[in-house]
């Protein structure tokens, strides 16, 4: 009886998502330089990591791409279908950000809820999700219910059913068990497949898994390193052999010891 009333959860999006692109871009905050003339594409329906040490810039650059930072910027930053996505991107940070007066599955629904424009099919929708994500049966408890990974996997399908084309991730997954990683990232990887995604990770592996480009970031003022392009398509096994070798070659970049 359930399943008649399933739909498709994943994103529509396919080739039309958008690439964005960074022409000469400048920015700085009072007294530091943090990009200076800095080029950088993220390619339109792929998934882009960005991998680098702490307080190099990368939260930065989402901020930007986002829109929700603009004062110190010079440059150009656009996006290959001509729109201005300023305010029409996706965000998923390391913290799941839940109100905790709401149900799991309002939660989900919060952006439409805040618009106006929650309506039934928009319900069935973030309910397919859930099931989608193994909580169809939380559907309506307040997140002080759920354990931390499942948290997460809430705040993940509420970054999905803004249905953007654009997803900016900072650390989603970096406060998860090592088990519920690998899930929730399976989880993302086949949910917003067709999507332009752009993540921040600290940890190699995780770009490894699910990056088609891998990008390192240097400190201040930044520089990207030449893309990094895993074989196959994400999620990839850990253990395979061309990961754990491309692994290492991520390291030397991460530690300056390449200098692609």
């Amino acid at each position: 009886m359930h399943n008649s009333t399933k739909i498709d959860t994943r994103f529509e999006g396919g080739p039309a998502a958008p690439s964005v692109t960074l022409e000469q871009v400048s920015f700085a905050y009072p007294g530091e330089q943090i990009f200076r003339s800095l080029n950088f594409t993220v390619k339109g329906g792929q998934w882009t990591c960005l991998i680098g040490p702490s307080g190099c810039g990368k939260s930065t650059l989402l901020r930007l791409i986002s829109g929700t930072l603009r004062e110190g910027l010079s440059g150009r930053i656009h996006f290959s279908d001509g729109n201005n996505h300023k305010g029409l991107t996706a965000w998923m940070s390391q913290k799941d950000l839940l109100l905790p007066w709401l149900s799991v599955v309002d939660n989900v629904c919060l952006g439409a809820r805040l618009r106006g424009e929650m309506t039934a099919k928009k319900r069935l929708k973030a309910m397919s999700l859930l099931e989608d994500a193994g909580l169809g049966e939380y559907a309506n408890v307040l997140p002080s219910s759920l354990s931390g990974g499942m948290r997460q996997r809430v705040a993940l399908l509420r970054t999905l059913m803004e249905e953007r084309s654009v997803i900016l991730m900072d650390e989603p997954f970096s406060a998860l068990d090592a088990l519920t990683r690998l899930k929730l990232q399976d989880l993302a990887a086949r949910l917003v497949e067709g999507a332009t995604v752009l993540m921040v990770t600290h940890d190699p592996l995780e770009a490894l898994r699910l990056g088609h480009r891998i990008y390192v970031m240097t400190d201040r003022p930044a520089k990207l390193s030449d893309a990094l392009i895993p074989p196959g398509s994400p999620p990839r096994n850990p253990g395979d052999s061309a990961i754990i070798s491309m692994q290492a070659t991520l390291l030397e970049r991460l530690e300056g010891r390449d200098k692609s």
